[in-house]
């Protein structure tokens, strides 16, 4: 995700005569350690500053300036071998059964269950063997043009202004999920069913554009998905503007994200700013929930003889606040920096999510870390984090790999302190 690919879109078919020459590189990271946090289980966790994965990438040059590529990369879990990552807490997050007044207390815990099941994958639901990025792609003296499971272009410019990369119990997307955290879709950060085009410029100037037709989406739940961005890489600087938009089964405008930051370079200090917006009026998630309640819930009532006309309201109320609480509405910024001391560098930043719901779930996230390098492919980590939540907020750190989870109740803190190690190979 972090490399420049050039590329840019192939409208005609083409013959070579020349020799091919191709290279195929195997790679991956190993990133692990320990989470001491406020409300929830020292853990030991895999994939705290980057994910740890195992990767498949090549080449053939064809001739005339064409390149044929792929890139396949499967999560790996450390901690238990597994591809299906879990929160770093069990504590249930209450925000998507707010509103449900009426409904019995078995019901909503037998809900709370079918929600956010203890232990449950947090990520990689789809259990897919390539979840990180599956793609094939053709580079041509113009451009490229890529078709597979990929970063969205929103997702690299959120990155790009990370001052934490995306990483450990500091990234600034442990508070951009909106309010229901992990439970309810806050970010497109992959996207499958996609195909996408970019260039990247000499001057340093690079585009993208991508498009889903349906079934694409971070969980192939969008009847469409629209992106772009606009990027500069060069003079010290490393900044976009990124735009993401999906669409729900219904062709209704679902999650769309507007990210605008990155880094400035000079001597031994990286400044970092970003300024990301959510809004979501019609969850792609809605389904799956309403869904869950039909599968789940329906046939426990008619177990227990509940009359069909109060079995009738009872959906209705789940449906009315399901609906209400799903829907996204928040700005957000973050700025910080790092600064490089003879083998190591200091990281520290500060970000705030400004929910603009009538649940108000705003929140500040305050995080400080060294980041020591041993060799060029071998560092270690420590980040202390912490998370102030009002109101509905239950926001947690987490880690590249995991969610954080919640907090043990709305509006309390949350707090972590990490130490890892990651290697390169």
């Amino acid at each position: 995700m972090k490399k420049s690919i050039l590329a840019a879109l192939l409208g005609t078919c083409f013959a070579t005569s020349a020799v091919a020459q191709s290279s195929v590189q195997i790679y991956g990271i190993a990133d692990a350690g320990v989470m001491f946090q406020k409300g929830g289980p020292t853990k030991i966790f895999s994939g705290g500053a980057d994910g740890s994965r195992l990767g498949f990438k090549g080449t053939e040059d064809i001739g005339n300036g064409y390149k044929a590529i792929f890139n396949l990369e499967a999560r790996i879990e450390l901690d238990t071998g597994t591809q299906q990552p879990t929160l770093m807490n069990d504590n249930p997050g209450t925000y998507l059964l707010r509103g449900m007044n009426g409904i019995p207390p078995t019901i909503l815990s037998r809900l709370q269950n079918l929600l956010q099941p203890p232990g449950g994958p947090a990520v990689n639901q789809e259990r897919a063997l390539f979840d990180r990025t599956a793609m094939v792609g053709l580079i041509t003296p113009v451009g490229a043009v890529l078709l597979g499971r990929m970063y969205t272009p929103g997702y690299e410019v959120f990155n790009m202004a990370d001052t934490f990369e995306s990483g450990t119990a500091g990234q600034w997307g442990h508070i951009t999920g909106g309010t229901a955290g992990f439970t309810a879709l806050g970010a497109d950060i992959r996207s499958q069913e996609a195909i996408q085009y970019r260039i990247a410029l000499p001057n340093g100037i690079g585009g993208s554009v991508m498009y889903g037709p349906k079934g694409s989406g971070y969980l192939g739940r969008y009847n469409k998905f629209r992106a772009g961005a606009i990027t500069y890489k060069a003079n010290g600087f490393d900044v976009g503007v990124g735009y993401n938009h999906g669409y729900d089964q219904q062709d209704r405008p679902s999650l769309r994200t507007t990210t605008v930051g990155g880094s400035y370079t000079m001597n031994q200090f990286k400044f970092f700013a970003g300024f990301h917006s959510q809004r979501n009026t019609n969850s792609a998630l809605l389904a799956d929930y309403i869904g869950g309640w039909d599968a789940g819930v329906a046939p426990v009532l008619a177990q227990q003889g509940v009359p069909a006309a109060n079995q009738a309201a009872l959906r209705g109320i789940f449906v009315r606040a399901i609906t209400a609480n799903t829907q996204q509405d928040a700005n957000s910024y973050q700025v910080g920096l790092h600064y490089n001391l003879g083998s190591g560098r200091i990281m520290t930043s500060y970000a705030h999510q400004n929910d603009r719901t009538s649940s108000n779930s705003d929140a500040d996230l305050f995080a400080l870390g060294y980041d020591h390098f041993l060799s060029k492919r071998t560092d270690i980590y420590t980040v202390a984090a912490i998370i102030k939540n009002q109101n509905d907020g239950q926001y947690a750190p987490g880690t590249a790999g995991n969610p954080g989870g919640f907090t043990k109740r709305p509006g309390e803190d949350g707090r972590a302190l990490q130490v890892g190690i990651r290697h390169r190979f």
